[in-house]
């Protein structure tokens, strides 16, 4: 501001040459947005490779621990790279023949229940019309449920395998690559700390929270999947090695993934047992959820993945809507990653990192990260 004469005030005015120089926060925030759309639009186009490379890379660095492992007790690199490539096709071969198995149980024993799927969806006509609708209207409401439709769509998914088969080959593939140049993303990431030690540090958190992660989904998937088989075995549910299948799959699913495998033997138990069959299996597998999801496997994985329950809900619709299925299973590792490279890297974006994951979270980060300082003096 300038004083005048007689003492009026008056705004500066800049010199075209005195303007401020750079972008202004609202340029750079529609460049961002620009980039990132394009970004996501050309993962969502090539999700069919995209996705399947990304989950070679995180199975790689789950195998890391073994690999360390066998080079500790004297096999040479060349040795334990080839034993982890074995181990890690093997893993792939057992959840490969496992899921196609359960599809081509499904797929001959479901339509044994369609007469008895029909019947139930006409008493669930018929009781919907008691409160105060037309039994006309809900048939009209409802006349997109068709039960020969949703058998049939059952039946034709294990027919349909020609996309998943083009994605293990891209899986297999980038395996192989990535497991041999092990060694040379060790040198990388050496030369990485040199120059530019913040994002060694955000990369090194991010490796740790993608073995962690996957490790421990793992194994409390199959102690999931083991109980709720037992279960069902004991209340009568038909397919109870194919809903066992389901349950092992679904729990790499954030927070939904206990709903979609829940769903399917609840129905059948409902079909075959009645109103109390069904509501056990509830019972159970929210139980079994509630314990082992919610309040045992957290305490593994907190500290190395920390997402808050909002941004982790947030990154499964995301990444669903952007690349499918694969895509919900692997939420948790690409927010990771994202983290990692945009807001971990960047001190700026401190700030942001405390909206993203739980303050207990980065407090053990920073503790982990202070223990691989070397000490002082």
């Amino acid at each position: 501001m300038t004083t005048t004469g007689d003492g009026v005030r008056e705004p500066d005015v800049l010199a075209p040459h005195e303007e401020p120089k750079g972008w202004g926060i609202a340029g750079v925030t529609v460049v961002s947005l620009a980039a990132a759309f394009v970004v996501i639009w050309g993962i969502s186009q090539h999700a069919n490779m995209v996705m399947p490379a990304f989950l070679a890379l995180n199975l790689v660095i789950a195998a890391q621990p073994l690999q360390r492992l066998l080079e500790r007790a004297g096999l040479p690199r060349w040795g334990g790279m080839i034993i982890v490539l074995l181990v890690l096709y093997l893993l792939l071969a057992a959840l490969v023949g496992m899921l196609v198995w359960a599809l081509w149980i499904a797929a001959e024993e479901i339509p044994q229940y369609q007469d008895k799927f029909v019947e139930l969806y006409g008493q669930m006509i018929e009781f919907l019309g008691r409160f105060g609708v037309s039994e006309d209207q809900v048939s009209s409401s409802l006349a997109g449920v068709d039960p020969g439709t949703i058998i049939g769509t059952v039946q034709n998914v294990a027919g349909q395998l020609s996309s998943a088969g083009g994605q293990l080959t891209v899986l297999v593939i980038a395996l192989t690559f990535l497991v041999f140049d092990i060694p040379g993303i060790t040198r990388r990431r050496a030369a990485i700390a040199r120059q530019r030690p913040r994002l060694a540090d955000a990369l090194s958190s991010f490796t740790h929270g993608i073995k962690s992660y996957w490790i421990v989904s793992t194994i409390f998937g199959l102690i999931v999947a083991v109980v709720d088989v037992v279960a069902l075995m004991i209340i009568g549910v038909p397919l109870a090695m194919v809903w066992g299948v389901l349950a092992f799959v679904t729990n790499y699913i954030p927070n939904i993934g206990f709903v979609l495998g829940l769903v399917p033997p609840a129905l059948f138990a409902l079909l075959t047992g009645g109103p109390v069959d069904a509501i056990w299996v509830v019972v159970i597998y929210s139980v079994v959820n509630l314990v082992i999801q919610s309040f045992i496997q957290p305490k593994f994985t907190g500290d190395a993945v920390g997402l808050t329950p909002t941004v982790t809900f947030l990154s499964l619709v995301f990444w669903a809507s952007v690349a499918g299925a694969l895509g919900a299973i692997l939420a948790v590792p690409l927010t990771l990653a994202v983290k990692a490279f945009l807001v971990d890297a960047d001190p700026r974006m401190t700030w942001f990192s405390m909206f993203m994951t739980t303050p207990d979270a980065d407090a053990k980060r920073d503790r982990r990260r202070a223990g691989k300082l070397p000490a002082p003096g």
